[in-house]
């Protein structure tokens, strides 16, 4: 049996991903929830899978489910009734995943290595490999709570974004007229 080693990137962060190991013969739905649980997010929201190329283009659709509220041209794919290696059609096979099409979290999905040895000792689908902090599904204040929201207002840390601030910046025009002219004690001490 064929084992797909998927990597699954965050679309904003590609420096942040998860390895899956999935058998080929397991569903589009086993890989929704591996994912989920990779990234600690919930599964409470709408999701879908669309096969893609190398250009992360939108192709054929997987989804957990038929959507009322979504005008479809072709009817989607089911994922738990669609095993993985039926939608294998290149050797580096891309799809792209959206849950909660409300926060619209997107990832890309690569298949990055497919063996033919199964690990006895790993339940598939199983995560790899992480790599980097994944976000957090409902953000800063649904972790820590509303106190660190007050902080986080109380100390308006957007005006230094980068981490410093501009003090003890002058132009350069200005540090070399006060050595100059002598008014720099701290150079004339040392």
């Amino acid at each position: 049996m064929a084992i797909l080693k998927f990597r699954i990137y965050l679309e904003e962060d590609d420096s942040i991903y998860r390895d899956i190991v999935i058998k080929h013969k397991q569903s589009f739905y086993d890989l929704h929830t591996a994912i989920l649980k990779a990234y600690e997010f919930d599964s409470k929201h709408q999701a879908t899978f669309y096969r893609s190329n190398d250009n992360w283009q939108y192709g054929r659709e997987i989804s957990l489910e038929k959507y009322s509220d979504v005008t479809y041209k072709v009817a989607p794919l089911l994922m738990d009734e669609t095993a993985i290696g039926t939608e294998i059609i290149a050797p580096n096979q891309h799809f792209i995943y959206l849950y909660d099409f409300v926060k619209k979290w997107t990832f890309l999905v690569e298949l990055i290595n497919i063996s033919k040895e199964e690990n006895p000792k790993v339940e598939y689908p199983s995560v790899s490999r992480k790599e980097g902090i994944g976000p957090q599904q409902y953000g800063i204040k649904g972790l820590f709570g509303p106190k660190f929201a007050d902080v986080e207002e109380k100390y308006d840390l957007s005006e230094a974004s980068e981490g410093f601030g501009n003090e003890g910046e002058d132009d350069a025009g200005e540090d070399s007229d006060i050595m100059d002219s002598g008014e720099d004690s701290f150079n004339e001490e040392y």
